[in-house]
């Protein structure tokens, strides 16, 4: 950072002219001062008065502008000012580095920073992380080192809010390993931001053993975790799939009688639903409401959507209709939850009033709601019905997406339309809409069962070449149609393929060319391929 200034060897003094903070300059807003053209307007007055009234007046406009975020035009005022020959004071000058910093124009606020010293003034320690923090913010973490590094030769003592400015700077970056490094060498004492940022991003990254011992190391240097230390920690465990460490944090978060916000149990309910444990989500529920915070819209749609997964919809129902009278409002996803899993058990009528009711709620049902709808209603081979909605959605101006058309390409080519699910293809294109690989796995199974195995062949190829991420079921359809045609020899080179492509066959796989192979009378390839789904595990002896 040498190269933007040098700065000048100076002593760490509480100057209380030039170095008080600017919060302390916050507290007073004239009260006519609303909203940005109010402070424009109280500005204009003050420049109009003879004698020309103090900087500290001017300043205390510029931040109340800072507070409403209005950094251009504090900016340009302050320009006004010294037009004007008023002449800024520190106080002013920092608010600037502040605007600019917010901005993410660091050149300006560092020339700020000269100006700062070019007048004789000490930049304090709020005026210096203010410049890393724009740094950081910026993605210039480097640079915020350097001039952490700057700092630290000319003397300059800095605080722990400087250390946690740089450690979390390089913890978005993806460096976790320097976060650390710094944590160690920092010359004040590291607090509980400092190792809660490091354990939050060790969590986000799946590193949970690590974040645990860090958390460890911070309670045995008597630096007490707080809520976000936890919820941090409760997540990692979560994602890793420890559901039963979560549920310890949580019990000890509740007996140190620490204030559990609703996001920490919401993480828990979330990640119990997803496991299919509803029953112990519904107790971390209840202990929830016992410890007096109240359910949000996501408490609710998690213990939703558990209940859905696991095929009580009945209970998602009984839940839903809490929610409502507990007077919190119904959005768009946790109607679709409810959507969805009565498609899922075939309920369509009832899903499709549900919708209905959100129209009437003037809740816009969404691209994944109507999607639910149209799958559960080609999965009951209601075809004009799903094509009602999909025009619905086009006259809603709700736009459909590849997901929305798969199931009618599905069923199209289970009924052997094939022609016409090519034309669905090309007619989706034309609207923009990129199919997937599902797309091109339905097409190719039914291209396969109308025996035109050249054209399923050419397009499985095609995806192979243009890098779709081709799934064990692309794979394991090609085979099925190889079989069929009795090419076995064609289907175990795709075998080959497939695991060199770092797909492994699943059962159905094996058990396709298996039986053609028992078929075509080659016993001894067929038996070769059961001993090796033996071995992996697919089939036990």
């Amino acid at each position: 950072m040498s190269s933007l200034f040098r700065l000048k060897r100076f002593p760490f003094l509480a100057n209380p002219t030039f170095l008080l903070s600017f919060h302390s300059h916050f507290h007073y807003v004239p009260s006519s001062i609303h909203n940005v053209d109010d402070a424009v307007s109280h500005f204009n007055r003050l420049l109009q008065l003879h004698p020309t009234p103090s900087i500290i007046e001017f300043s205390m406009i510029l931040s109340s502008l800072l507070k409403m975020k209005h950094y251009s035009t504090a900016i340009s005022l302050s320009r006004q000012m010294e037009l004007k020959g008023i002449a800024p004071n520190f106080i002013t000058l920092s608010i600037l580095i502040n605007c600019y910093c917010h901005l993410g124009q660091i050149t300006f606020a560092f020339s700020v920073l000269a100006n700062i010293l070019k007048r004789g003034y000490h930049p304090n320690t709020i005026t210096l992380n203010t410049l890393m923090k724009g740094l950081c913010l910026k993605g210039k973490v480097r640079r915020a080192l350097r001039f952490h590094d700057d700092l630290v030769a000319q003397g300059f003592r800095l605080d722990q809010f400087s250390y946690a400015i740089l450690i979390n700077g390089l913890c978005k970056m993806g460096e976790i390993r320097a976060a650390l490094e710094l944590l160690r060498r920092q010359l004040v004492k590291p607090d509980v931001v400092m190792y809660t940022t490091i354990i939050d991003s060790l969590c986000k990254d799946k590193l949970v053993s690590d974040a645990y011992d860090l958390y460890s190391e911070m309670v045995s240097k008597r630096i007490p975790p707080n809520a976000v230390t936890y919820t941090s920690l409760i997540y990692g465990f979560c994602i890793v799939g420890q559901l039963q460490q979560a549920v310890g944090l949580l019990n000890e978060m509740i007996l140190k009688r620490m204030d559990v916000e609703v996001h920490t149990f919401n993480i828990l309910v979330d990640a119990l639903c997803k496991e299919g444990n509803v029953k112990e989500a519904k107790n971390v529920f209840a202990v929830m409401m016992k410890q007096g915070v109240k359910p949000n819209i996501v408490s609710y749609s998690s213990l939703m959507d558990g209940y859905c997964l696991v095929k009580e919809v009945n209970k998602a129902k009984d839940i839903f209709n809490l929610m409502v009278k507990r007077g919190v409002s119904p959005d768009v996803q946790s109607y679709t939850i409810i959507i969805n899993g009565l498609c899922k058990i075939k309920m369509v009528d009832e899903a499709w009033k549900l919708l209905d009711e959100m129209h009437s709620e003037k809740i816009i049902a969404d691209t994944i709601c109507y999607n639910s709808l149209i799958d559960g209603l080609c999965k009951l081979g209601r075809i004009s019905d799903a094509w009602k909605l999909v025009n619905e959605m086009h006259h809603r101006g709700t736009p459909p997406d590849v997901i929305t058309y798969n199931p009618l390409l599905d069923v199209l080519c289970k009924s052997l339309n094939v022609d016409k699910a090519i034309a669905l293809i090309k007619e989706i294109q034309d609207q923009g809409i990129k199919p997937d690989v599902f797309t091109y796995t339905i097409l190719i199974d039914g291209l396969c069962k109308v025996g035109r195995l050249k054209d399923a062949q050419e397009i499985f190829q095609d995806i192979l070449i243009k890098g779709y991420n081709v799934t064990v079921q692309a794979y394991t359809v090609m085979i099925n149609g190889y079989c069929k045609e009795g090419l076995c020899d064609e289907a175990l080179a795709l075998i080959s393929k497939m695991e060199s492509s770092g797909r492994m066959p699943d059962a159905v796989t094996y058990e396709i060319i298996i039986r053609a192979l028992f078929e075509k009378g080659e016993n001894d390839k067929g038996e070769k391929l059961l001993r090796e789904m033996v071995a992996r595990g697919l089939l036990y002896n």
